[in-house]
């Protein structure tokens, strides 16, 4: 394993996919472009202005320590984190320390990970970060330490910074933060900086340091987008065609503005993304809802997708029997199936999957002359900039974007399209040009962000495995057909190679076990119009179930245990055995699993998987029923995400993970009847209840590599994991999610 070197900048891609590719079209992109930008270095301070030492951190006369986030908060823990880095190298008080969301300006807040784009997803927040934000750190107190040097008439080096305050032992002087800011404004920025070494590490690593983001979401006072109000705004909120693809043809407004409170109705159909629909414009989000449920529209679905679930899924079996495009390829994968000893053939099936975020889609927009400033939930900066900008027909800079607590996101706040933004944007232009000057929130109901897309992608894969007459892998062919997330996007170029969406392929393209003879397909359907883009862990959500369940059963088939033939096949993948390991040592697989009660049957199953950088291992406890009906009991999991600068917000992560990728195992699936989204709430769009939470144990594996993702890798191994303890505790393979709710006991 890597050691952690402090001066090593670490990338995570947006997807997991090709960050090479990405860092080469920025043309290897130096952090230094991006730690330059300093904003005060040998300048006086105003009055009360805090001196701010860089792009990141800002100091106040009162001591406190306020940290730009380039990353959304959007319960992850990006605000802990980036504060912790930062705070670390300028030996903060972390009592004294808050963070706000940084603006929207990719040359001072760019994802280092992403190329030349401010922006949060793939994991990359704490990777991307780490030297960028210690950096940012350490300049700020060698400024502070050289105000101090200045001022006592000392040498530098004899200085020390501790908890916010600065010291000179030998003559026992000592300045807070806050008393040293003015003059420290004044002095040059340090060209370079030494970092810390691990082992002195004071804030990285700690068990319970409190997150910046608890206090005031737990008492309130913490602003998400459906919070933020300005003066004399209105809400809107959308009737949506019922298909996608539908435009109004005509609108009965009368009943609608007759609800009190009803201001306006406007209808859009020239968004960039293709969505159309009529807004009702409101003071208030109820009279918005009650106008909006009012209106009588006449929808033009003549070019409306009418395809069901079965319909596509049919297609998607017709085109599985065809060769795709190669996505990855091995040995001689025709051979090694011409006369296996044993062959696994299997169909899988993945449904659409929504996002469910806690907070609906939203956005709050005001237009004025040649500018547009928006508050929300932000987590695509500069692809919603460029957006919006190329919309309206003004300059990117003339863009305001100010970032507010998002409540979730799962990759839906970060649309390739910028889709509810420019929705937001429309409707505010059509207001104005109806003579209603005035900022514009967009609100969706739970129903609209269950209709209205954008989904993860429904897959079908079609796998054969050939073993041997040992039992040895001898051959892996797998197909996939699914809608691609990236083509028609601003990421097509980097990421669509010769047909090959990666994300599609992800997981299984890449496969980790030892195999001769592999190859990897894929049909990408072009005819298939639902709105798609990335969910939580993207293609590892089917790829790691395709993946973990066939080499489960090619195990069972061999007559081997699952956790010694994987290992045997990871012989190359040291990480992989190393969460694989303790994983199954903390869960006590060697052990027999305690017997449930009368007519009821428990099994044990195992998965591990990489993504995001990070290697992540599961295993899950099981029980059945008598009626077939099953509960999850618990699920031990083992992370190795390199450094782990939050411990407490990396079990947070996989807990979530966990319980976020067993929500869709047990009931997640968007189905749609005559091109008609079947689902609308949680009613019938199901998340994890909290009975059905299993007990959840998190290790994570001490390393001082690099620090890898943690918002999404926890959540690939849980499904496959508990589809192979159902089948140790009944025998019964599952190859379609979401899972039965009854078994074949």
């Amino acid at each position: 394993m890597g050691k952690f070197e402090p001066d090593t900048t670490a990338g995570s891609g947006i997807l997991n996919i090709s960050r090479r590719t990405f860092l080469r079209g920025s043309g290897g992109l130096a952090l230094g472009i991006f730690f330059a930008p300093l904003l005060r270095g040998g300048e006086a301070l105003a009055a009360g202005e805090p001196f701010a030492a860089n792009a990141f951190v800002r100091i106040g006369g009162d001591g406190s320590v306020t940290i730009l986030a380039k990353h959304v908060e959007m319960g992850q823990g990006s605000y802990t984190g980036l504060a912790t880095l930062l705070a670390e190298e300028l030996d903060a008080d972390w009592s004294q320390v808050r963070v706000e969301g940084a603006p929207a300006n990719a040359a001072l807040y760019n994802n280092l990970a992403f190329g030349p784009m401010q922006g949060t997803g793939g994991s990359s927040a704490m990777a991307n970060s780490l030297e960028q934000m210690r950096k940012a750190g350490a300049s700020a107190r060698a400024m502070l330490v050289a105000a101090a040097a200045e001022q006592w008439k000392v040498p530098a080096q004899e200085i020390s910074v501790s908890k916010g305050v600065v010291s000179h032992a030998a003559s026992g002087r000592k300045s807070g933060f806050g008393e040293l800011a003015e003059a420290a404004a004044r002095q040059p920025v340090p060209g370079e900086v030494k970092l810390k070494s691990p082992k002195d590490f004071i804030l990285i690593g700690q068990e319970r340091l409190a997150r910046k983001d608890s206090a005031d979401k737990t008492d309130g006072s913490g602003t998400f987008t459906q919070d933020f109000k300005l003066p004399g705004m209105l809400v809107a909120v959308v009737a949506y065609p019922p298909r996608f693809g539908g435009v109004s043809k005509a609108v009965d407004a009368s009943k609608a503005k007759a609800v009190p409170g009803v201001v306006e109705v406007v209808e859009f159909k020239d968004t960039p993304h293709g969505r159309a629909g009529v807004a009702v414009l409101a003071k208030n989000t109820w009279a918005a809802r009650q106008g909006r449920d009012a209106l009588v529209v006449e929808w033009d679905e003549s070019r409306a997708f009418r395809l069901g679930s079965e319909e596509i899924f049919a297609r998607y079996r017709e085109a599985a029997g065809k060769q795709g495009l190669i996505a990855s390829k091995q040995g001689d994968i025709a051979a090694a199936m011409a006369q296996p000893v044993k062959l696994i053939e299997a169909d899988y099936e993945f449904p659409y999957l929504a996002h469910a975020a806690m907070e609906p889609m939203n956005c709050l927009v005001k237009l004025s002359p040649g500018q547009c400033d928006v508050w929300n939930g932000e987590q695509f900066q500069t692809v919603d900039q460029m957006a919006i900008a190329k919309y309206l027909a003004i300059p990117v800079e003339k863009v305001s974007l100010t970032q507010l607590y998002a409540g979730g996101s799962f990759g839906r706040r970060a649309n390739p399209h910028s889709d509810y933004l420019l929705e937001a944007v429309a409707i505010a232009r059509a207001a104005q040009a109806k003579g209603h000057e005035v900022p514009v929130k967009l609100v969706w109901t739970r129903e609209d962000d269950t209709h209205a897309g954008h989904f993860r992608p429904a897959y079908l894969h079609r796998a054969r495995l050939a073993l041997d007459s040992e039992g040895k892998l001898q051959g892996w062919h797998q197909r996939v057909v699914g809608q691609s997330i990236l083509k028609g996007t601003a990421f097509e170029g980097a990421m669509v190679k010769e047909g090959i969406d990666h994300s599609s392929v992800e997981g299984v393209a890449n496969l980790s076990y030892e195999v001769s003879n592999l190859q990897v397909e894929l049909h990408t359907p072009e005819d298939i119009g639902v709105p798609v883009q990335w969910w939580r862990s993207v293609g590892h959500t089917h790829t790691a179930y395709a993946a973990e369940t066939l080499i489960d059963q090619a195990a069972t088939t061999a007559g081997k245990d699952p956790y010694e033939y994987r290992h045997a096949l990871l012989g190359k993948h040291p990480r992989h055995r190393g969460v694989l390991e303790l994983a199954a040592q903390r869960a006590g697989w060697s052990q027999p699993l305690k017997p449930g009660a009368e007519g009821e049957k428990r099994g044990r199953g195992i998965a591990v998987h990489e993504s995001f950088g990070s290697f992540v291992a599961q295993v899950a406890e099981v029980t059945v029923k008598s009626d077939g009906s099953f509960k999850v009991d618990r699920v031990v999991c083992a992370v190795d995400c390199g450094l782990a600068i939050n411990p407490d917000v990396i079990r947070a992560q996989m807990e979530g993970g966990i319980g976020y990728g067993l929500a869709a195992a047990l009931h997640g699936a968007i189905t749609l009847k005559d091109g008609v989204v079947e689902q609308s709430n949680f009613h019938d769009f199901q998340v994890l209840r909290i009975n059905e939470m299993p007990v959840v144990e998190v290790h994570i594996v001490p390393s001082e590599a690099a620090p890898t993702g943690v918002g999404e890798p926890g959540v690939p191994p849980i499904a496959p994991a508990v589809a192979n303890a159902l089948h140790a505790a009944v025998g019964q393979r599952i190859y379609k999610l979401p899972l039965p709710r009854q078994l074949q006991a």
